[in-house]
């Protein structure tokens, strides 16, 4: 590999005001729609590729007087790295010879190559001019708009060593097909046969051409009136029929592509569908950057493409999605690619992911702590995008403890704003647990600055463990005030709902599943057995060897045990009851909900600008 474009700075392009953003040998780029995935995209083409001929007045950014930029620019930094993409000082010989003086140091004497591309409108002209400039130094990423660039520093041409190569959302082997420009006609174009490979394949086209005519009788009959030709020319011309290409340099005009089972039940790629002709598109360019590699080493000559997709996983269902990331993470140089997939964004590793975001200042890129430890990364990989992934494009959090409110939450939720917690990309998310449970969920939304609420139960115990958690990823923090966490008072969610006066939800829940007479049955079943509670000190059974706990008998008949009963009932199977009790509570008009779920919705829609 040898080089790395390792950071990247974009100002006054499209919707990115001032943007800084690191990049790894593959990149992943993640964010919600209109996050400024496809700018970073076209602002590195714009450096790097082609895009300045498709520039237009609409990629200046407007700021926020409503006023148009009046430049834009696109910094590039490039450092020298080993075989496993870790920065070294020195750059090796080859690509020396390609920058030449313009290698620069940094402060600790690693080397460095940066470049400047600079954008504005020729007012005289009516015309974008487009200029890039080699940068003496780094500055900081305070400064680096106001840092000034010699003109003498100017160069006239993109580098050949580092092709930038574009493959876009729309994408088509079928369309690719008939273009000469597209990287399956470079492709073609690069096809080179000897002399005596060109004989003796034109050899073989001409027998089978004259077989194709001698075997059909129309042919043969248009050949004979065609003959009438030479009528015209003093007999001396001759018409040839050639129902496949003649010379070996015009195949490329009848190329095709099949793809099926088997050779023999394979179709053309117009008649396959957009997933195939997109996944056939992205193995071309795959193709064509291993050629131009290949063509390199034979010269002697170093190469280091830079390819950048959009949504590679368009069309393509969950397993396929996970094979392409595969077959382009594998290409030579360096990758980026945005996408809107889960199941892509969790098969990169999580040094590779770069969330984009919307702040009121601009766009920023963020990414996951590098300095976590090991078992900390592996939880946020296991618990959060692997298992959910889909958060990796959520507006606002909701984390909760247990089953009851994972489920009754996005209901409530629903009725409450009058659309779909997903249409508004809010995610509920159950932890599985109190505490410690939401750590990896907590680290996750910090690092990408996605908005997380709690909702959490309020025994003393559950808070304390919960204030060391929330505290060990935001710092010190009073939880019983903090804006985006609601507690409940001393008790479960279920116990709450039993305190705050909804005893007649929770009957009719049960009711429902169990049958009317549900409730009196459990407390006949339940009252005068005994509860286990703590252990003691006796010895263990003589007969069973089992710790000996201490109990007391059951009262479910007093008001206090009838409420303990409900308790009881809904604890004894949580995954059954959770749907109907969230259903019972749905009918109720929203401004009667539990007041702590309400406070809970305002303040979403307060910290998630709902």
């Amino acid at each position: 590999m040898n080089i790395l474009i390792d950071t990247v700075r974009v100002a006054g392009f499209r919707g990115i005001k001032n943007l800084e953003m690191s990049l790894s040998r593959v990149t992943v780029l993640i964010g919600t729609n209109n996050s400024g995935k496809t700018s970073v995209l076209k602002a590195m083409q714009l450096a790097l590729g082609d895009y300045s001929r498709y520039l237009s007045e609409e990629d200046f950014h407007i700021d926020a007087d409503e006023k148009r930029v009046q430049e834009i620019l696109i910094d590039i930094r490039i450092v020298p790295v080993d075989e496993k993409g870790k920065q070294k000082p020195i750059f090796d010989d080859e690509w020396v010879n390609v920058f030449g003086d313009k290698i620069r140091q940094e402060a600790n004497e690693n080397q460095f190559f940066a470049l400047r591309t600079r954008c504005k409108k020729d007012e005289t002209k009516g015309v974008f001019d487009t200029s890039r400039f080699t940068i003496e130094k780094w500055p900081s990423v305070d400064t680096w708009q106001a840092e000034k660039i010699k003109e003498s520093n100017k160069i006239n041409s993109r580098f050949s060593s580092m092709p930038f190569i574009s493959i876009e959302a729309q994408r088509d082997i079928h369309q690719e097909l008939k273009e000469t420009s597209s990287f399956v006609g470079k492709v073609l174009s690069s096809v080179k046969y000897n002399q005596d490979d060109v004989k003796a394949l034109e050899s073989l086209i001409k027998e089978v051409n004259e077989e194709a005519v001698k075997k059909s009788s129309e042919l043969q009959g248009l050949k004979t009136h065609l003959d009438n030709l030479n009528q015209s020319f003093q007999g001396s011309g001759s018409a040839e029929i050639t129902p496949f290409p003649k010379k070996i340099r015009d195949l490329s005009k009848n190329f095709s592509i099949h793809f099926g089972e088997s050779s023999g039940n394979s179709f053309s790629m117009e008649y396959h569908g957009m997933g195939t002709r997109s996944w056939a598109c992205m193995l071309s360019v795959k193709a064509f950057t291993d050629l131009m590699v290949e063509m390199h080493k034979k010269v002697v000559e170093p190469f280091f493409p830079i390819t950048a997709i959009e949504e590679p996983e368009a069309h393509l269902h969950p397993n396929a999605q996970k094979t392409i990331y595969h077959q382009l993470a594998q290409s030579k140089g360096q990758v980026i690619m945005s996408t809107h997939s889960p199941y892509l964004a969790a098969m990169a590793d999580q040094s590779e992911l770069r969330y984009l975001k919307k702040i009121s200042s601009g766009i920023v890129a963020q990414r996951l702590n590098i300095e976590l430890g090991d078992e900390d990364r592996r939880r946020i990989q296991r618990e959060v995008i692997h298992s959910r992934g889909e958060i990796l494009f959520s507006k606002a959090l909701v984390l909760c403890e247990g089953e009851t409110e994972e489920q009754a939450l996005p209901l409530l939720f629903s009725k409450y704003f009058r659309n779909e917690a997903f249409v508004l990309g809010v995610s509920f998310i159950g932890v599985g647990g109190s505490g410690k449970k939401y750590l990896p969920f907590l680290t996750f939304a910090h690092d990408f600055l996605i908005p997380v609420f709690i909702f959490s139960d309020g025994e003393e115990k559950i808070t304390k463990v919960l204030k060391q958690t929330y505290e060990s990823v935001f710092g010190e923090t009073d939880i019983a005030k903090c804006p985006n966490i609601t507690i409940l008072d001393n008790t479960d969610f279920e116990g709450y709902l039993l305190s705050s006066g909804f005893i007649s939800i929770i009957e009719a829940a049960i009711q429902d599943i169990e049958g009317v007479d549900a409730i009196e049955k459990w407390i006949e079943k339940m009252h005068g057995t005994y509860t286990r509670s703590e252990k003691t000190n006796s010895p263990p059974c003589a007969t069973c060897k089992q710790p000996i706990f201490a109990g007391a008998l059951r009262d479910y008949k007093s008001p206090e045990g009838y409420n303990n009963a409900l308790l009881g009932i809904l604890d004894s199977s949580k995954p059954k009851y959770a749907p109907v009790l969230a259903k019972k509570l749905c009918e109720l008009d929203p401004g009667k909900f539990p007041q702590k779920i309400i406070d809970l919705f305002e303040k979403i829609r307060a910290g998630a600008e709902l």
